[in-house]
């Protein structure tokens, strides 16, 4: 073992010895090639818009619940890469989409590419782009090689469906798989016990269990026969057919080829790219036969560039925060790209609360929960301003457990139908390595002046009286829960606790349940914080700001983050191996002081 930490941390050092001799090779210095990236990305000119451009959506383009920024990371992922990588938010792609609508340089919206947006982000740019096409008349083309369910729920709101001759349409239903690591930790020796709050409250089973509890299927199969069916309402609508005929594909066929999807009227042309050409080339006024080949294909510009030419000045006017909760709820300070800190969002909250020129204010949320503790302290702050200003919540993909008990102290809650939600619940796990170090050698001798003094070692299992103590904390954790839950949403506390119990909610099952409001994206939620203030004219400022540059620079230079994008990282195997190591790397956020959380299964995923 000694010698495995050894070889591991040459290993690592050698890495970064070697990036840095390249550096120098390359003649460049740590400074200097900070000043490269940081020159590259302030050489970004602003686009224009030509006359008749088609307004291109990669559905690629990452739509994040925060404001993303574009410094030097993108340009290094670039560099490494070779391809190109922009972030939004959701409400600057909301906000594009719409803008595009009244813009006189802009003919029509063309979906290309394939997203791996959430269906609650889906269904907001959805909206938008039905919008878009009601308000403006401009059609909306879509194209691509394969459409898979997540793709078609969005592309099936174009005018035009295309489908390359040699692609494919996958509609084989939803599926949630969920990995099992007690087998594992018990082959290898590594001892668990639990304490849990809340009979539906999942998120132990796989460190417990080797297949899903009858509460896990139930829950898991209503969320998921919720997102279906959404799917299959919405899709079947826009192509006139029914959900039934859908459902019929997806039990007996799965894949459907090109010229099966046309005849079965879920796409409207099979056509090569070069043929879809001339389709949109006519949009732009311009024939095959004028065409300059030194020039675009068509006339067109990405949504990320429109978005950069439009004015998002904070001016004089009547201000409504957006405020971003998306990722790991965590406890610490600070801000960390996928985390919320108890620290760094309760500052945020406190600032917002504090400025006068800010009048309402909607809180994002986008988060699986996390530590207990952090959770409490962030609904504290929330319940904080909504005393002082209209708070209304927008529930973007997740916002359960941890999430929801930061959400439930707003004046209004918004979801969409695929948001997941509720959760309520707490739980916490009690490791020791008893067995796996004893095997190789390692012993333990603790010393102490109090019986309880190791209530917290690895090198052993809890006993029955100190799991006992620790269930009570669990408990009381939970009760304050449900108080919280009761007083925000002002139902009884004993109606509360029937529709917790750690059990996940789809947005329309939540709603039912008086866990939310209304059916509403994020720009529904923004009108009704302005309603709530009475505010006529005003303006949206989204918090909490980027990060630095000198924080970006060191993300983009040490973190983890870009690893997924380089090519060489795209082959099933590696893609295994990385979700392999994020669902063990989430037990590094479980950093709550009293070892006990407030969040959703590690490793569900819906497909």
């Amino acid at each position: 073992m000694r010698d495995f930490f050894k070889y591991a941390a040459a290993s690592a050092l050698g890495t970064v010895v070697g990036l840095f001799s390249l550096v120098a090779l390359l003649g460049v210095g740590a400074l200097g090639l900070a000043g490269f990236f940081i020159n590259s990305a302030a050489s970004e000119t602003e686009p224009d818009v030509e006359k008749n451009s088609i307004l291109v959506f990669d559905l690629a383009t990452d739509i994040v619940d925060a404001v993303p920024y574009a410094g030097p990371g993108i340009v290094l992922e670039e560099t490494f890469s070779g391809s190109s990588y922009r972030a939004m938010s959701l409400h600057t792609a909301l906000q594009t989409i719409e803008a595009a609508a009244t813009d006189d340089n802009i003919t029509a919206i063309y979906l290309t590419g394939n997203t791996n947006a959430g269906f609650a982000t889906l269904k907001e740019l959805r909206m938008a782009l039905e919008k878009f096409k009601t308000d403006s008349g401009k059609p909306v083309l879509a194209n691509n090689t394969i459409w898979s369910e997540r793709d078609y729920y969005l592309a099936s709101v174009a005018d035009s469906l295309y489908l390359n001759p040699a692609g494919v349409m996958e509609l084989n239903g939803f599926r949630a798989e969920i990995q099992f690591l007690a087998g594992a930790l018990s082959k290898y020796g590594v001892g668990v016990q639990v304490l849990r709050a809340g009979r539906y409250k999942s998120a132990i089973e796989p460190f417990t269990r080797t297949s899903s509890s009858p509460e896990e299927k139930q829950q898991t199969q209503a969320l998921l026969t919720d997102l279906w069916q959404e799917f299959l309402t919405t899709t079947s609508e826009a192509r006139e057919t029914t959900p039934e005929a859908i459902q019929a594909i997806a039990e007996n066929q799965g894949l459907l080829p090109a010229a099966e999807a046309q005849a079965a009227g879920l796409i409207d042309n099979v056509a090569f790219y070069d043929d879809l050409l001339s389709d949109l080339r006519e949009l732009t006024e311009q024939t095959d036969d004028a065409w300059d080949e030194d020039e675009d294909d068509f006339t067109q510009i990405g949504l990320y560039s429109y978005s950069q030419t439009l004015d998002t000045t904070i001016g004089n006017r009547d201000t409504i925060a957006v405020v971003y909760a998306s990722g790991e709820i965590v406890d610490g300070e600070g801000t960390a790209t996928g985390f919320i800190t108890s620290g760094g969002l309760s500052d945020t909250l406190r600032q917002v609360r504090k400025d006068d020129d800010i009048q309402a204010v909607v809180l994002r949320v986008n988060s699986p929960g996390g530590s207990a503790i952090a959770s409490e302290i962030i609904a504290h702050e929330v319940e904080l301003l909504a005393a002082e200003k209209p708070v209304i919540v927008s529930m973007g993909n997740y916002a359960a457990s941890g999430g929801y008990m930061i959400a439930a102290p707003g004046d209004q809650i918004f979801a969409t139908p695929a948001t997941i939600t509720g959760s309520i619940g707490v739980y916490g796990l009690r490791l020791n390595f008893k067995e796996i170090a004893n095997r190789n050698g390692v012993t333990w001798d603790i010393i102490k002046t109090a019986k309880l003094a190791d209530i917290d070692t690895i090198s052993r299992p809890q006993s029955e009286s100190e799991l006992k103590l620790q269930q009570e904390f669990v408990n009381t954790l939970y009760d304050r829960f449900l108080t919280l839950v009761a007083d925000g949403r002002e139902i009884p506390k004993e109606n509360v606790n029937q529709v917790a119990q750690g059990r996940v909610w789809s947005g329309t099952d939540a709603e039912g349940a008086s866990l939310v409001d209304q059916m509403g994206g994020l720009e529904a939620a923004i009108a009704a914080a302005a309603t709530a203030a009475e505010l006529e004219d005003w303006q949206v400022e989204e918090l909490p700001q980027p990060p630095s540059l000198e924080e970006q620079i060191i993300e983009s230079l040490f973190g983890v983050g870009i690893v997924s994008k380089l090519p060489w990282a795209q082959d099933p195997i590696s893609q295994e191996a990385m979700k392999l190591r994020e669902e063990l790397s989430l037990l590094k956020t479980l950093n709550d002081p009293q070892g006990v959380y407030m969040r959703l299964p590690f490793t569900t995923e819906i497909e």
